[in-house]
């Protein structure tokens, strides 16, 4: 595989170090990239691939996890480069060796996460546009979070949706949901603020210590509810995670009704990239939330 000979050659030019008679293991569970870990006698890297045309989805992902390092609440892993080889693009990382989150992690993990979601910006979005999934995610600026949400999450899905096929009741009522998205914000004006984006249950574990790690972002400033609703999608974190968070950074009652309208986003979005199998769950949250209205 001559591309891992570019890889190794870019990982020695960021990082200084000469990578000797190094071994490449595939990893698996992911189901977007191609992951591999990159081991020498002295360093460990795990390394992300996928089509040369999709770098800006690996640029961007190392942009998030830059501006995570940076703010220093909670572990991410560290870049080590990026860029394109032969005919594939590529993101290379620090290795970590992940376990599962244990009661302690999850506890901690939820003050981490609380404390991330007070850096706050000006606006909603990001610098830039990035991917959930393979899927393209718009992050242009607004001040207004009922729009942003109508316009670049809600509303991009069910376009995508629309032009992959599904048609019918998901559209109809997905656009009558979309125009009375205002609703569910009665009294409720949350502030723009860094999120990780995609915090389901696989893009979170614990380090050797113990310590909690979270990967694969799909950023921007937006409601924090978002990542709480996410984490509850599919399962896999604990109440000391919840209680946690509670305890540092107290969520709006609104929030129970709020994480369908959150979730929503994803479930379509698995629609899109995963086909007609979630389509029903789509429905069904497009029903349930317009019966609050």
């Amino acid at each position: 595989m001559t591309y891992f000979k570019q890889i190794m050659t870019d990982i020695e030019h960021a990082t200084g170090k000469t990578l000797a008679n190094y071994t490449t293991n595939p990893i698996g569970g992911g189901c977007i990239n191609a992951a591999y870990k990159l081991e020498s006698a002295d360093n460990s890297y795990f390394i992300k691939l996928n089509h040369a045309n999709l770098i800006d989805m690996f640029t961007a992902e190392a942009e998030a996890l830059s501006e995570f390092t940076q703010i220093n609440c909670v572990r991410v892993p560290q870049v080590i480069c990026s860029g394109i080889a032969d005919s594939y693009s590529y993101l290379a990382l620090e290795y970590i060796e992940l376990k599962g989150l244990s009661s302690n992690a999850g506890k901690l993990l939820g003050s981490q996460l609380a404390q991330l979601h007070q850096q706050q910006q000006s606006y909603f979005g990001w610098h830039r546009d990035n991917t959930i999934g393979s899927t393209e995610q718009i992050n242009s600026r607004e001040h207004d979070w009922v729009t942003f949400w109508q316009q670049h999450r809600l509303g991009k899905q069910l376009q995508i949706a629309a032009k992959n096929g599904y048609r019918g009741k998901i559209q109809d009522r997905g656009h009558l949901l979309l125009e009375n998205v205002a609703r569910f914000f009665d009294g409720y004006s949350p502030a723009p603020v860094l999120l990780h984006g995609d915090l389901w249950a696989g893009n979170a574990a614990a380090d050797e210590l113990g310590n909690p790690v979270i990967f694969d972002p799909a950023s921007y400033y937006g409601d924090r509810e978002t990542d709480i609703a996410m984490t509850e999608l599919f399962g896999g974190f604990g109440a000391d995670f919840y209680d946690s968070y509670q305890a540092h950074y107290p969520l709006d009652p609104g929030y129970r009704t709020r994480k369908t309208l959150y979730n929503l986003y994803h479930i379509i979005n698995h629609v899109n990239l995963f086909g007609s199998g979630y389509l029903g769950q789509a429905q069904s949250m497009i029903d349930r939330l317009l019966a609050e209205i």
